[in-house]
């Protein structure tokens, strides 16, 4: 078992954040996502950090490298009356999975809803990312069947 940190991320981890995500969009476009890469290490630092970040993030570290990371935003839940915390990536490089980073990661996001006063933590997975839908049900989180995302470019 390897001894890794979880931490908030920050405008020096942009770098890495930026070549995580890239290789988080190969990884989908392998299972058939044909979604155009935006967001990289200059993203991250323009909508990250400054007056009104959009989000915020946590990284997973071993050793000085990046292993994993994690970004949210705040969110509110009127049917529950609860602020919730909305996971908008989570991604942790191929080598490292198995290894505990995504859990944690998934564990400190929950702390901070918590701390925040909210329950419940929301994010969305790509249907055919299969592994993923495994790892999220087997830390006990379960599909909201009677919703549909919906999208309007503005």
């Amino acid at each position: 078992m390897i001894h890794f940190v979880v931490r908030q991320a920050v405008a020096e981890d942009a770098e890495s954040i930026g070549q995580l995500a890239t290789e988080f969009v190969e990884y989908l476009a392998a299972l058939g996502d044909e979604s155009d890469l935006k967001f990289d290490a200059e993203i991250y630092l323009r909508d990250g950090f400054g007056r009104d970040p959009a989000f915020s993030g946590l990284v997973a570290e071993y050793n000085n490298e990046i292993l994993g990371y994690l970004l949210y935003h705040p969110g509110y839940d009127v049917d529950y009356a609860t602020r919730t915390l909305h996971i908008v990536d989570l991604y942790v490089r191929e080598i490292w999975r198995g290894h505990g980073v995504g859990r944690a990661l998934m564990k400190e996001a929950g702390e901070i809803c918590r701390r925040t006063g909210g329950t419940q933590l929301f994010w969305a997975v790509y249907t055919p990312n299969k592994p993923a839908v495994e790892f999220y049900e087997r830390i006990g989180a379960r599909f909201t069947r009677d919703l549909l995302f919906m999208r309007l470019d503005v």
